[in-house]
């Protein structure tokens, strides 16, 4: 399995325009997002400039470098019948797909510590108040997003559509779990809406590991809704993921 992550992250590196997108997509996009957040009251929610942008870019993250480059992997490998020779060696069915998905998880997480490290240092977020929220909300977000990854590549047929597959989560995510727009900021009927989105509960962790305003009740609802997403999103990958090409 660590073999088959090593040669999916040499293959991964000779695709230029999914590299930029999963490494330097994360890193623009947050601070475009300034004028409009600035707009915002965060004060009176307990959220600050930085922690703001910091989850943000940490969504974009989950989307970029690790949702939307593992549907173009999954895709991809299948068209091309590298799954499908796979299945025929030793490796399992969920050790083939873990094995693709170790790069683009990789590179997510590293890339969320970075941006950890620099908005501490740039954005004076400081250290963050409640870690042991922290910590889950990233597994959380990187778990449920490879798995959805995985769910939607089974209805892509193309790498060319996968662009398109893609979208309908990733707005969603960007609206709705509070990426661009705190749900914290919006109506609570909404919010309470927002909140069962797939990355919702990564994003609402990540955002409490940073200013600490979480009670336990409410980490617990979070694990709890990722927990129910990854399992779903596991069980429907195993019953309807496709290993040869879509004709």
């Amino acid at each position: 399995m660590w073999a088959l992550g090593r040669a999916e992250l040499t293959l991964l590196g000779r695709n230029r325009g999914v590299v930029f997108t999963a490494l330097a997509v994360p890193l623009m996009l947050p601070f475009s997002m300034r004028p409009a957040i600035d707009q915002l009251d965060l004060k009176k929610q307990g959220l600050t400039l930085g922690t703001t942008l910091l989850t943000a870019a940490i969504g974009f993250s989950f989307l970029f470098a690790v949702y939307s480059s593992l549907v173009n992997a999954y895709v991809a490998r299948r068209e091309e019948l590298v799954l499908k020779r796979l299945r025929t060696g030793e490796l399992s069915d969920a050790e083939i797909l873990v094995g693709t998905a170790l790069p683009a998880v990789g590179i997510g997480l590293a890339q969320a510590l970075l941006l950890c490290a620099g908005c501490a240092a740039l954005l004076h977020t400081g250290a963050p108040r409640a870690p042991y929220l922290l910590v889950p909300g990233l597994l959380a977000g990187l778990v449920v997003s490879a798995a959805l990854a995985a769910l939607t590549a089974s209805f892509t047929r193309t790498v060319e559509s996968s662009q398109v597959t893609a979208l309908p989560l990733m707005f969603l995510s960007l609206v709705g779990s509070g990426i661009t727009i705190p749900t914290e900021v919006m109506p609570d009927t909404l919010a309470s809406l927002c909140e069962l989105l797939p990355l919702s509960p990564a994003i609402r962790l990540v955002r409490a590991g940073w200013s600490g305003h979480m009670s336990g009740y409410e980490a617990l609802g979070a694990l709890a809704t990722a927990l129910a997403w990854t399992i779903l999103a596991v069980f429907a990958v195993g019953r309807w993921f496709r290993w040869e090409p879509r004709r």
